[in-house]
């Protein structure tokens, strides 16, 4: 596997790259141009401006999170033609760039939804936290309002402002899209978008939703194995991939994430791994990688990836904010350090036990 680092590019991150090379690992920076909107054509000068930056420090750019796909496509609008022409597009300038990897998701209106940016911890971090309630029983309109007012929402991909200062318009333009609706766009925008990968020699690596169930009554459909395999057969084709997060499937008791790498190994290009800690009453907080400290095994999804053979790209997903860092929520660069060396420790113990055991003469 390749270890990678989500970062968003210099004067926009405050992590600079010359962190990032100090942690042990490490091989790849995961990026973005993530001030272009959703349905522009990513240029090559912009593109190659992030490759000049991320070359200085010798990592590789291979992976892009996100290309964000229109909305329009996603409610299959007339004009998703256009949309999808510039999607190809920005594939082609990116296949150019040698990028191998298109993380993406096909979420409506929202990507990740939390309710508390920095919920406190008991051992005083803090942490992105999912209130059930607040997002069961608010007005969408309303809880915007409330999130809006903590610190970095805006900056956050998916949450972008004009996305955002449309959303009265949006949720009424969804209100005739199902589940059965979202599957045939989705379907049309794979059909024309892959074979475009394909030819760039880019790997399309859907996002599962976040959370993995319908919310302020929006359809979702990227939530389970039985979807990723329906998902998986719509356009069966190698360029036609995953990205495994742990921590968006994960907030789905009954989603077992180990047994879906191991399902679908060979077409998860990019594996997001991270822990939550669910409660009761159906509210999570993310944690620290520890298996210990949430309900997620990360201990056996690591090990999954390494019983497969895993060669494909991996990154921490979102950390808790400790030390009195000041980040984005979620991507601070101290705690996502500990769950790479926790990840890259467990990877070497299983490494070490797979290995055969050598004595005084070889091979025992």
């Amino acid at each position: 596997m390749k270890m990678t680092f989500r970062w968003y590019e210099e004067n926009v991150d405050p992590i600079p790259l010359r962190h990032i090379r100090q942690i042990p690992g490490v091989e790849g920076i995961v990026w973005a141009l993530h001030d272009i909107p959703a349905g522009e054509c990513w240029t090559i000068d912009r593109i190659e401006e992030v490759k000049a930056q991320v070359a200085k420090y010798n990592f590789n750019t291979d992976v892009v999170e996100s290309v964000n796909v229109h909305e329009d496509i996603k409610l299959g609008l007339p004009s998703r033609k256009k949309y999808i022409e510039n999607y190809k597009n920005t594939l082609k300038n990116l296949g150019r760039a040698g990028v191998k990897v298109v993380c993406y998701n096909f979420m409506p209106v929202f990507d990740w939804t939390r309710t508390d940016l920095y919920k406190p911890q008991p051992d005083g971090s803090t942490a992105l936290f999912y209130e059930k309630a607040k997002v069961d029983n608010i007005n969408p309109v309303k809880f915007l309002e409330q999130m809006s007012k903590q610190e970095g929402l805006l900056t956050m991909p998916g949450w972008e402002p004009e996305r955002l200062s449309k959303i009265k318009e949006l949720f009424e333009a969804y209100k005739e899209i199902k589940d059965d609706e979202l599957w045939e766009n989705l379907k049309y925008f794979l059909r024309e978008i892959i074979p475009t990968a394909q030819e760039n020699g880019i790997k399309m690596a859907i996002h599962p939703d976040d959370p993995p169930w319908s919310i302020f009554g929006l359809p979702r459909i990227i939530t389970c194995r039985d979807n990723i395999k329906k998902f998986l057969r719509l356009v069966d084709n190698p360029s036609n991939g995953l990205t495994l997060c742990s921590g968006s499937l994960g907030s789905c008791r009954k989603n077992d994430i180990a047994a879906m790498v191991r399902e679908f190994g060979d077409r998860i290009y990019f594996a997001h791994i991270r822990n939550i800690r669910h409660f009761k009453n159906g509210d999570f907080t993310e944690t620290s990688h520890k298996t210990s400290d949430g309900s997620l095994d990360i201990t056996e999804i690591v090990k999954a990836y390494h019983d497969i053979g895993y060669k494909y790209y991996i990154r921490p997903d979102h950390g808790r904010h400790i030390w009195d860092e000041k980040c984005r929520p979620g991507y601070g660069l101290y705690d996502r350090s500990l769950g790479i060396m926790y990840i890259l420790g467990l990877w070497d113990a299983f490494e070490k036990i797979s290995a055969p055991k050598r004595g005084q003469y070889g091979v025992e």
